[in-house]
């Protein structure tokens, strides 16, 4: 019998009404898939031609992304000798999303993290010691020791302080965009959530409200392929966050998230959209979660095929490498970056130990108006 062509053959599936079974994906696909996704992600975010940014700001921008992690670092090592109070949420291996979209900003946008930002909130103006301090409990730290993780904010600088509600801050920055475009403010609201907060019902009814209102809003989707232990496989049968965008007619595209010239490209391309009254734009980062859902998660769960591939593409190496060969910028100058950090954090974690306790008299403080 002649050999049926591929188009026939599919033809013939559809006539019958019979579909292809789904192929069962193995740690080494999964590992793979997010390089091709990553590839064209880089691929799309780069045909606009977009300008690079010039070498000082590419400076600046490696040592926000650098001193996010290595910020990090110095928490873990506090957590595990107990000095954290509550949890401890790591972004190591997201550096570039939270930095890159947080730099295309402008100074008089808003802002809002996620548990995972601490990136951003570096670029708009929080100190090392104000996040130490935070975790710590302490009592100069921004809360008076009443919270813990990134639960603060500082308006001034455009902070708004973010929530443990997943995909709540989608409405609440819907609401922060209306309020700037109400006041003729020019200013742009940004906020992130990850792959699970894009199944919650507060982010499809901020999303909604804010395509419906033409809102100047930016979403940031951290497709970082695990909401906790749970991969983006068993959460949806779409392989993009931002097919969901499409849902509301909102512009959407997707980036490789350890690139970060890339995300600020995109970012820049969304920020300017919302400036000059096209509407919310949906970024979608591709990007890896390396570490377990808090410092007590061993991540046990998640494939080493899957790590060692995300691995070798650390936004920060891949940076350094860019600055390095691409932009030949001297070794020596990236060395006297991450020196600089190396002694601001030395000093900071020492005044952030040496804070005191809150005093016990500030409990009943800020809970009613006073004069």
């Amino acid at each position: 019998m002649a050999r049926r062509s591929t188009s026939e053959a599919r033809s013939a599936r559809r006539a019958s009404g019979a579909t292809r079974p789904p192929r069962a994906a193995s740690a080494a696909r999964r590992a793979a898939r997010p390089a091709r996704d990553e590839r064209a992600a880089g691929e799309r975010a780069r045909t606009d031609g977009a300008p690079a940014l010039p070498r000082e700001r590419r400076l600046e921008l490696f040592y926000f992304m650098l001193l996010n992690r290595r910020l990090e670092e110095r928490l873990a090592n506090l957590y595990r000798q107990g000095k954290i109070v509550g949890g401890l949420y790591l972004s190591l291996g997201q550096e570039a999303t939270s930095v890159a979209t947080a730099y295309a900003l402008e100074p008089h946008d808003y802002l809002a993290p996620m548990i995972r930002n601490l990136g951003s909130m570096l670029v708009r103006g929080a100190k090392p010691r104000d996040v130490l301090m935070q975790y710590m409990a302490k009592g100069d730290g921004p809360t008076g020791g009443r919270d813990a993780n990134l639960h603060f904010g500082d308006v001034a600088r455009g902070l708004v302080a973010p929530s443990s509600m997943v995909g709540a801050l989608v409405p609440v920055m819907a609401g922060v965009a209306l309020a700037s475009r109400m006041r003729k403010l020019g200013a742009v609201a940004i906020t992130y959530v990850g792959d699970g907060a894009t199944s919650t019902g507060a982010f499809h009814e901020g999303m909604n409200f804010a395509a419906v209102q033409k809102l100047p809003l930016v979403v940031v989707g951290e497709s970082n392929q695990y909401a906790y232990s749970t991969p983006i496989e068993k959460q949806m049968v779409i392989r993009d966050l931002a097919e969901r965008a499409k849902a509301y007619g909102m512009t959407s595209e997707i980036v490789d998230g350890n690139d970060a010239d890339a995300v600020f490209a995109a970012a820049k391309r969304a920020i300017d959209r919302a400036r000059a009254g096209e509407g919310p734009t949906f970024l979608e980062a591709k990007t890896m979660r390396m570490r377990g859902h808090a410092e007590h998660d061993d991540a046990r769960y998640v494939p080493r095929e899957l790590l060692e591939a995300w691995r070798a593409k650390d936004p920060i190496e891949r940076y350094r490498r860019a600055l390095i060969e691409g932009a030949g910028v001297p070794a020596t100058e990236i060395d006297a970056i991450e020196e600089r950090i190396r002694v601001e954090l030395d000093a900071e974690v020492e005044r952030a130990e040496s804070s005191p306790p809150p005093d016990p008299s500030f409990a009943l403080g800020r809970v009613y108006a006073e004069e």
